[in-house]
């Protein structure tokens, strides 16, 4: 297993991968279409996106859990509506 401490690059990679896999992916289809090669081409700029897309997600993640923080509404305490 890998240690707690990690867990943000973790998360990182985790998000960076799958979502640079699926808009590259998308995004090679609409340049090119479903061509010979589209698989080997997809992974190709796969892989150039999740290079940039990783160190990008580690460095704004921080940014975009504040951000998200100030936006929220914290929630009030429930009533117990049993004692009603």
């Amino acid at each position: 297993m890998i240690p707690k401490r990690f867990e943000p690059y973790v998360f990182a990679a985790t998000l960076s991968c799958m979502m640079s896999f699926i808009i590259s992916g998308v995004s090679t289809y609409r340049a090119l279409g479903l061509i010979d090669g589209f698989i080997s081409i997809w992974i190709a700029n796969w892989l150039t996106s999740w290079a940039i897309a990783f160190p990008v997600v580690t460095v704004v993640a921080p940014f975009a859990r504040r951000l998200v923080s100030k936006v929220i509404a914290e929630e009030e305490p429930q009533k117990d509506r049993r004692a009603a």
